[in-house]
């Protein structure tokens, strides 16, 4: 039989629908993306947006392919399991668990003919789901999930309500995986996860023990981590980064606000003196590092003070890159239930002015970096600009016109 696989959200769900096509292809099925027999999309529920996507999707491969078996799973399909079940026409929904179990279902409903709804409603009760070693499509960089779940309960985030408790993947499974990956010839491996800090927590171990075990692999070129939280930044893992070449040297670090109280109604676990404190103690063990961050604008209760606040802490700590998201409520969640929601013009308003500094101070950054030393993994082939494009350890863009191949590190100056 054939299959195709859709992630919609975030990476952790591009890497799950890459684990399930490495099982089915193990099992002998075959990817057809113009006629295939199955469909599994992967769903994401992050935003009110994120839901509306979610459903579109699904109706669309119902309506594109009527004869395929549609198994739909993830965090929309955990929190939507009945809607999916009656209105989309999906003859398999599976939620956030028991994704391990597909080929059975698939195999259950050919022989039946009867839909399947299996969702586990307890997601305190989640166990790891280890969906084996994946294989990738492209052969530079992989990405390899560590954990799963979130515990923080940020009072604006359906996540945990979702994904459910935070549980750590098997270590040596995480090390068996990324050697594998760096056999088969992955320049960058990059560590992910829907709050990869807490990794070890529940096992005995800790993040920053497993990025010292990765960096030990013989012949792992570059080691990405793709989100961490400020608070879960130990000195073990400040050391790696500053003394390691194997490690980027980028940190994506969420704020969501520079505002203590902002931040206190969201129930974030730091203050900005707290956070300010440990990225000013990084960037003088690395000054050329490359910082990122996550912001909420218009969450309920942000005047135009508090705004202006956080406007002014993003510049005090020079983000390089800012992502940027207008606060979307979502039931079930405590701050959709805040009296003093934004209006949606002034939300929508700071979200510009966020981009215009964002892309400021990307170009300060690109701009200081020019002349320096770097190395380059060549990731692709541009065609509309005939050539290839990579990234340097701190996260630059380089493309180059002179001839190369993908999977080449380039030695040189970084230029725009």
């Amino acid at each position: 039989m054939t299959f195709l696989t859709f992630a919609l959200g975030c990476k952790v769900n591009s890497y799950e629908c890459e684990a399930i096509s490495s099982r089915l292809l193990e099992e002998g099925f075959t990817i057809d993306e113009i006629n295939p027999d199955i469909v599994i999309i992967n769903t994401c529920s992050v935003t009110h947006v994120a839901d509306q996507k979610s459903r579109q999707h699904i109706r669309k491969f119902r309506k594109n392919y009527p004869s395929a078996i549609i198994v739909v799973m993830g965090c929309y399909a955990q929190g939507n399991s009945e809607f999916i079940a009656k209105e989309t026409g999906a003859d398999i929904v599976l939620g956030t668990s028991k994704r391990s179990e597909i080929i059975d279902k698939i195999k259950e409903f050919i022989s039946n003919k009867e839909q399947i709804v299996d969702i586990t409603k307890n997601t305190r009760c989640y166990e790891y789901e280890d969906l084996g070693i994946v294989n990738y499509s492209e052969n530079i960089r992989a990405y390899l999930k560590i954990q799963d779940g979130c515990d923080s309960f940020c009072s604006y985030c359906i996540v945990p309500y979702r994904r459910g408790r935070s549980r750590s993947r098997d270590f040596d499974s995480i090390i068996k995986e990324a050697e594998t990956l760096v056999e088969k010839g992955y320049k960058e491996i990059v560590l992910t996860g829907i709050h990869i800090g807490k990794y070890g927590k529940d096992i005995g171990t800790s993040f920053s023990s497993l990025v010292e075990a990765l960096l030990n692999i013989k012949d792992l070129y570059r080691l990405r981590i793709s989100s961490l939280e400020e608070s879960e930044i130990d000195d073990k893992l400040i050391s790696l980064v500053a003394s390691n070449a194997k490690l980027a040297k980028h940190l994506h670090i969420p704020l969501q606000s520079g505002c203590d109280k902002i931040l206190k109604r969201m129930c974030r676990p730091y203050t900005k003196e707290e956070y300010l404190t440990k990225l000013k103690y990084i960037k003088s063990l690395l000054p050329d590092i490359c910082f990122t961050t996550d912001l909420i604008v218009g969450f309920p209760g942000e005047t135009e003070e508090d705004f202006l606040e956080t406007y002014n802490f993003i510049k005090e700590v020079g983000f390089n890159e800012i992502h940027v998201f207008p606060y979307s409520p979502r039931s079930g969640t405590p701050a959709a239930t805040f009296k003093d929601q934004v209006d949606p013009r002034i939300k929508n308003e700071r979200v510009k002015r966020i981009l215009d500094l964002s892309n400021e101070q990307w170009k300060s950054y690109s701009n200081s970096q020019l002349g320096k030393e770097v190395e380059v993994i060549i990731e692709k082939y541009d065609e509309k600009t005939s050539s290839y494009v990579g990234h340097t350890s701190n996260y630059l863009e380089m493309s180059f016109k002179d001839e190369h191949k993908v999977g080449d590190i380039v030695k040189t100056k970084f230029s725009i």
